[in-house]
């Protein structure tokens, strides 16, 4: 054998042996590598599901000071779960105790809640009457449909005995609690926090007030009230918030009656997401007046939201659909037939850009009708996630018509969320926060 041959045979060997040694090591390495990210992803996987399982305060507050949450509305069923013994009370009982005979199962599992011959059915068990009252012992808390929630229950069965609602009864502040971490990051400053937490206790003040009288909930737990996500959206940082706000609500310039739990001087303090860089009038969106909800400029939210948020790309509908969905929401538009043009007629201007807040839509025949430009963006959008404001244009496009060059995420009116995150950078406390977004309005104590 030549010396080259045997020099090129051991250098071979060598190599080898390199390779496999750095395939053990690599080896080891991997299975180093999948042992933490099997680790990680078990402890990340823990901390997404732990909840807060602090005791529910406030359960002895009085009525005024609760919050009646629609879950749902029109279901034919649902699953219920409690980590502590329930009671029951019928309608109108206010006893808080089962009637005889009706022993609650335990509900450490989901146990679904069905119609049967007009009567509820908890599991196998009938329940007494058509509305009924759970009512959680310490630390008052309940799952429904795998979320979990603090306070009440009250399910209560629709007139033609198919379908029922699901009714959160919740004191106040622990329903902010579940309120304030479903509309903001829970890592974002105090001062946001604690801003958001008072705007949203007002909010739901007002609403209570304004609209629970008329109805069987005073908010639902979607962004048609104010999105409230149960224990879920809890965390440390949200309770400090709700916790060194505790009563605290806004009120309208000249009014302190608040001041002594008469909460004559609330006003819907409104806020959205992304407002563009100026707030909006209430008046241009909702139709109400309130001076603490005149527009106020806004160079906060720009350093703050994502690309994507601050500016939002095109949306385009064909003719049919807008036809079909204004119609359908607006029975007097279907009078305009076939639909030619959909025109701004009135905007809000601002330095760098404007808000629609009148729309006319025209048909072929030359018939005519308006409607409020967030309006038709909630028709056409209800998401909200295509058209994501009015800041934005009209443009005839194909055979529909398209929005574009659009900024801002929300109808725009009251607090700016990421703006209050920009002020609270640069140090701004809560009660700057909520001066600059609803000038002129007061923070008073109820409570």
């Amino acid at each position: 054998m030549s010396i080259s041959l045997r020099n090129n045979l051991l250098a071979g060997y060598e190599y080898l042996r390199a390779v496999q040694g750095r395939r053990r090591k690599w080896l080891w390495y991997g299975l180093a590598g999948l042992l933490g990210a099997i680790l990680v992803a078990v402890l990340f996987h823990g901390c997404e599901r732990r909840e807060i399982a602090r005791p529910t305060p406030q359960m002895n507050v009085e009525s005024q000071f609760w919050v009646r949450v629609l879950l749902a509305g029109n279901i034919n069923e649902c699953t219920l779960t409690a980590p502590a013994a329930v009671k029951l009370s019928r309608s109108g009982s206010g006893t808080a105790v089962p009637a005889p005979g009706y022993a609650l199962p335990s509900l450490s599992r989901p146990t679904r809640v069905t119609i049967s011959n007009g009567q509820f059915l908890l599991g196998e068990t009938p329940l007494p009457g058509d509305e009924v009252t759970l009512r959680p012992e310490a630390p008052h808390i309940f799952g429904f449909n795998g979320r979990r929630y603090r306070g009440h229950l009250r399910l209560t069965m629709a007139p033609r005995q198919d379908t029922f609602e699901a009714v959160n009864l919740v004191p106040l502040e622990p329903y902010l609690a579940g309120v304030v971490g479903a509309e903001m990051p829970n890592y974002w400053e105090p001062a946001a926090l604690e801003a958001q937490a008072i705007a949203a206790r007002t909010y739901c003040l007002y609403s209570k007030k304004r609209f629970g009288i008329h109805r069987s909930w005073d908010v639902s737990r979607t962004q048609a009230s104010q999105v409230y996500a149960g224990v879920r959206a809890e965390s440390a940082q949200v309770w400090n918030a709700v916790t060194r706000t505790y009563g605290k609500v806004l009120v309208s310039p000249g009014d302190a009656s608040a001041a002594i739990g008469d909460p004559k001087g609330l006003f819907p303090a409104y806020y959205s997401s992304v407002c563009g860089g100026h707030t909006e009038n209430s008046a241009n969106v909702f139709g109400d007046t309130f001076a603490p909800l005149a527009g106020v400029p806004c160079p906060y939210c720009k350093e703050v939201a994502k690309l994507g948020l601050f500016f939002w790309p095109l949306a385009q509908f064909d003719g049919a659909a807008v036809a079909e969905r204004l119609a359908r929401k607006y029975p007097k538009l279907a009078a305009v037939g076939p639909i030619r043009e959909v025109v701004a007629t009135e905007r809000s201007r601002y330095d760098e850009f404007s808000r629609l807040t009148r729309i006319k839509v025209v048909g072929a025949a030359g018939k005519s009708d308006t409607l409020r430009a967030e309006d038709l963006r909630l028709t056409l959008d209800p998401s909200g996630r295509k058209i994501k404001s009015t800041a934005c244009h009209i443009v005839p496009w194909g055979d529909g018509w398209a929005f574009l060059s659009g900024r801002g995420w929300g109808h725009g009116v009251g607090l700016c969320q990421h703006g209050a995150q920009g002020m609270a950078r640069l140090g701004r406390t809560a009660e700057q926060i909520l001066q600059h977004y609803y000038p002129g309005s007061r923070i008073v104590s109820l409570y």
